[in-house]
């Protein structure tokens, strides 16, 4: 028995001598350090001390530096743990670096093949076509019809959640199961923005329709063990089955409630009124593409709507734990509406301090990037870096560094703001008495230039990476910050928000997702 256990070390041993031997460098270039890995597992036991994987990320860089490698289970991993790294993998080098993983988990959400997603999928032309193509309904810029109308739905659905919510609290004093209700609205947002088409809140095919894309924007914001260890597939054939299962009630709905008669009504004489008119004309005009292609896109960007809803549920639940926060955010609206109508997009510039809470709710959840795939050979800070190879980008370092921000556990939106000082004209009072009209031998100037402080949101922050950089930078994210400002902002200006238990407000680290049945808040109807 001694002699199997001494050859077993010894065996273990050699893997490890052999390992280090072979990757301590890479194309003339040394791989990056790191920790030795284990037989079968690599340093996958080394995520697991910690409750999100990037704040064992974060630790292991205090060890081995701010570009370490580390091997999970079978798979060669990269993690960048500053900006200036960051900015060297997605800017720099950004065409060396984009595919995406290539997780079980991700093929059975699209008809098995990931490349089917956005998001998901290796670098392509067909993935630069498609972002061409959402561009300007997915990520319009100010000033155009299709930034207008963004507003314009946000403001209206909002006005229909306010409607809901005073009704549901007119009837009970108890704490109300919001998340749902946020869910709900951010799914009728985008799809009353992209399809002109919206969804009864009593209408349970649609209820499951959301909760399936809440249950899937959790699914894609954790780790398994089988991302790394793909034998494992087994024993997660039914986790598997059911990620199938939401996808393909998702693919139905939507070509059965909102594709399917819109196509056959499709005039492709007059003008083009939203996103799902533009994907159906290309579809019309040009025999290349893909039906799929078309219905995939759509459903990827459909369920960017989980992130607006996550994103305000962590929005009421920081003003909750924070109840000054939520004093700054309802005298900020107050002063501006008066109580006399909907906060609606135009407002933002005027609601600083609202934005930045919203701001410091992503800043604050750590959201993570989704992680990258070396699609060739290359290096990084000097280091050989194989193809193949995963990169995770550590946003929670980004954002709980003190080399970044003054306090980062701290909640504080005002981090986002600045104060600057500008000139305006304001009248003037005129002296009476001192010279009639018909003495002035000039136009008379009823105004001075003053000088005027103002408060703003800053610009840039370029240690802020919410949604990533590079050429892989989330497309929807106008969509996600303009819907989920205006849904916060009406909800804060009509109720105030508590919790019966501040501590079930805790979310889980480096995540921007709350799982489906989560904490309930209470919700207060203000007067005006």
């Amino acid at each position: 028995m001694s002699v199997l256990i001494i050859l077993s070390v010894a065996a273990v041993l050699a893997y490890i001598l052999f390992f280090k031997k072979k990757s301590s460098q890479y194309g003339g270039l040394k791989t990056a350090p790191g920790p030795t890995p284990l037989p079968v597992i690599g340093s996958l036991h080394l995520l697991g001390k910690h409750e999100s994987p990037f704040q064992s990320f974060t630790e292991l860089a205090k060890e081995y530096g701010d570009i370490f490698s580390i091997k999970l289970g079978g798979a060669k991993c990269l993690v960048v743990n500053n900006l200036e790294l960051i900015r060297e993998v997605l800017n720099q080098n950004g065409k060396f670096f984009g595919g995406r993983p290539d997780f079980l988990r991700f093929h059975q959400l699209f008809a098995g093949d990931r490349n089917n997603s956005l998001a998901l999928c290796d670098w392509s032309n067909l993935q630069l076509r498609r972002r061409n193509l959402a561009r300007r309904h997915c990520g319009p810029k100010q000033h155009t019809d299709s930034y207008a109308r963004i507003g314009s739905v946000a403001t209206f659905e909002s006005i229909e959640l306010i409607q809901t919510l005073k009704n549901i609290t007119r009837k009970t004093e108890s704490s109300v199961n919001l998340k749902p209700l946020l869910m709900s609205t951010a799914m009728n947002m985008f799809s009353h923005y992209m399809c002109s088409v919206r969804f009864d809140e009593e209408d349970e095919e649609f209820r499951k329709i959301v909760d399936h894309f809440d249950e899937i924007f959790w699914e894609i914001n954790q780790g398994y063990a089988v991302d790394f260890l793909p034998w494992l597939a087994p024993f997660y054939k039914k986790h598997m089955e059911k990620l199938s299962n939401w996808s393909q009630d998702i693919r139905s709905f939507i070509l059965s409630r909102i594709v399917d008669q819109r196509e056959m009504n499709l005039d492709v004489d007059a003008p083009e009124k939203d996103f799902l008119d533009g994907l159906l004309r290309v579809l019309h005009d040009d025999p290349t593409v893909d039906r799929n292609t078309i219905i995939f896109m759509l459903e990827d960007f459909l369920g960017g709507h989980s992130s607006v809803g996550n994103l305000v549920m962590l929005c009421l639940a920081a003003v909750a734990r924070d109840p000054e926060v939520g004093k700054k955010v309802r005298a900020e609206i107050d002063a501006l509406t008066k109580g006399k109508r909907a906060v609606g997009l135009t407002d933002r510039r005027q609601l600083p301090y609202t934005e930045a809470t919203v701001l410091e709710c992503l800043r604050y959840a750590s959201s993570p990037i989704v992680p990258h795939v070396a699609t060739e050979n290359a290096n990084v800070a000097g280091y050989g870096v194989e193809k193949g190879t995963i990169v995770f980008i550590n946003n929670y370092e980004l954002n709980t560094s003190t080399q970044y921000w003054s306090q980062p556990e701290k909640f504080d939106p005002t981090r986002f703001l600045e104060r600057s000082k500008v000139r305006v004209r304001r009248k003037s009072q005129c002296d009476s008495g001192m010279e009639s009209d018909s003495e002035r031998t000039g136009p008379i100037d009823k105004s001075v230039e003053v000088e005027k402080e103002v408060v703003s949101v800053k610009k840039n922050v370029p240690h802020f990476l919410p949604f990533s950089i590079g050429k892989r930078t989330c497309i929807g994210q106008t969509l996600v910050t303009t819907m989920s400002f205006v849904m916060f902002a009406n909800i804060m200006q009509e109720f105030e928000v508590a919790a019966e238990n501040v501590e079930d407000l805790r979310q889980k680290p480096a995540c921007v997702a709350l799982p489906k049945d989560t904490f309930n808040l209470y919700l207060v109807p203000r007067k005006h």
